[in-house]
């Protein structure tokens, strides 16, 4: 799926290639792109996986007979997992390698897929949800460090907004089946195939893309950052040369063993300041874990996660909320594929100011909106102007997020930790992020009826990220992952 929009956008990252290709060895990046899209298959995976049970909520609760409270746990279940996931993977990518991991949360999806479709009752639900989260958590690391340890310099944060066109590619592809199977059924806790009710289906066919991303993990190279921490040199100079060409080769190979120089392996006490307690943790890895925060408090996940339930709160119908969520999806897509044209050319920081100043306005709308609504039945609805002008809101609010806040956050974890901690510091940032969205999911079912107050949170949220993105994010347009080095020597430089 993320193929097609990727191949669509080609001229706008091959730009900025120019000078390269006058080196008759390198192979004007294109290896460095096909590589990049296979890893950010994952980000298709973590997308399908995290959204599929956007069409199967109401069955879930309808079947398995359950209230708000377990149905908003069942939904959050595989953020549970992907959090565990993110913690782990950075050292299991030390240690296995950045392919092997890949490989290992294909595995996962798979097992989700299936185990997730045949449950029988709730708690395998969420046990194979957790699997899927575990294999989303993995995903969600390993794509933007390999992706980033792959990439030239000039086009970096282009092949990194993969990771994150795949995701919201993803999401589109699991709504589409979700709104597919529904209408073939009729409903989708009704019965489609074999017996099996479409909700069911919604699941297991997740298992096809998870078949795909493991066999395709077989077809690209280890990264050779990798390579040259475990000492396989050769190996990491016949990638580099694949991926950048002979120029400087030796210069680049020296500077990336400097960076990894150590008498130990890598480890967690890495991203410690020397003499620190436990949280005296480098500047650069508490502002990734801020962006990560930030990026799901402002309530992206909601859209994507009961959009159905929001949308049939206030009054549409579930074929309506089924097209409603379809549509944001891919003005989720367009908007990413504006942040792949702009981020090698105006900067990362600028890009995460301009959507959070877009997400509070949007935001606030929709918290007035929600806010002032009448009550009937204990659910806000919306009459006249007031509920197109909400879906417009919502809209714009995912346009905002969408070339901003949704590529360039994973790009900039991928690119702006020095290699000796980079995979160590992505997993704590991601794992914080999961436990984020697992909050902010765990908690809107009892905000459904408060959707004014839910809204509000989220809008300040986007104004105390500007807040934090002005003061505290560098700037890594252009800058060479092992220049990353110099954050840890002024790391309480300003900003």
């Amino acid at each position: 799926m993320s193929h097609g929009p990727v191949g669509g956008d080609e001229p706008s990252i091959y730009e900025g290639l120019e000078g390269l290709d006058q080196d008759p060895e390198f192979s004007t990046g294109r290896s460095a792109i096909r590589i990049a899209s296979v890893a950010a298959l994952g980000g298709l995976l973590f997308g399908y996986d995290s959204a599929v049970i956007n069409g199967a909520v109401s069955s879930i609760q309808k079947h398995f007979g359950i209230g708000d409270a377990s149905l908003g746990f069942a939904v959050a279940s595989a953020l549970l997992g992907a959090a565990a996931g993110a913690m782990t993977a950075g050292r299991l990518a030390d240690r296995m390698g950045r392919l092997a991991v890949m490989k290992l949360a294909a595995v996962l999806f798979l097992i989700s897929a299936i185990g997730t479709a045949f449950a029988g009752h709730i708690w395998m639900i969420i046990a194979f949800r957790i699997i899927g989260g575990i294999g989303v958590g993995v995903a969600s690391v390993i794509a933007p460090a390999y992706i980033a340890e792959t990439s030239p310099p000039q086009i970096r944060g282009r092949l990194g907004s993969l990771q994150q066109l795949a995701i919201v590619s993803g999401i589109f592809l699991s709504l589409a089946v979700d709104w597919l199977l529904a209408r073939l059924a009729g409903g989708a806790d009704k019965e489609l195939w074999l017996g099996m009710q479409a909700w069911r289906w919604m699941f297991l066919l997740m298992a096809v893309p998870a078949v795909v991303y493991g066999l395709l993990a077989y077809t690209i190279p280890e990264s050779p950052r990798y390579l040259v921490a475990t000492h396989r040199i050769p190996e990491a100079r016949k990638v580099l040369t694949t991926l950048l060409g002979t120029k400087n080769l030796e210069i680049t190979i020296n500077r990336i063993q400097e960076t990894l120089q150590s008498e130990t392996p890598p480890s967690w006490r890495d991203m410690r300041k020397p003499g620190a307690g436990p949280f005296g943790l480098y500047g650069v890895v508490w502002v990734g874990l801020g962006l990560s925060i930030f990026q799901q408090f402002v309530g992206i996940n909601v859209i994507f996660y009961y959009s159905n339930v929001l949308w049939e709160a206030v009054g549409f119908d579930e074929s309506s909320s089924f097209t409603i969520t379809v549509i944001t999806s891919i003005v989720n897509i367009a908007t990413t594929l504006i942040a792949i044209a702009l981020i090698d050319k105006i900067g990362r920081k600028p890009l995460l100011l301009i959507g959070s100043a877009g997400m509070a306005v949007t935001l606030a709308t929709m918290a007035i909106i929600f806010g002032t609504a009448p009550l009937v039945d204990g659910k806000p609805e919306l009459h006249g102007a007031t509920g197109p002008i909400a879906l417009i809101a919502a809209n714009l609010f995912v346009v905002a997020f969408g070339m901003s806040w949704g590529p360039v956050v994973w790009v900039l974890l991928g690119e702006m930790f020095p290699n000796r901690i980079r995979a160590a510091a992505l997993g704590l940032a991601a794992a914080g992020q999961w436990a984020a969205n697992w909050l902010i999911t765990v908690s809107f079912p009892q905000l459904r009826n408060m959707l004014g107050v839910a809204y509000g949170f989220y809008a300040l949220c986007a104004v105390l990220s500007l807040l934090f993105v002005w003061k505290w994010v560098r700037e890594t347009k252009g800058v060479s992952l092992e220049d990353m080095h110099a954050e840890l020597l002024h790391d309480d430089a300003p900003r």
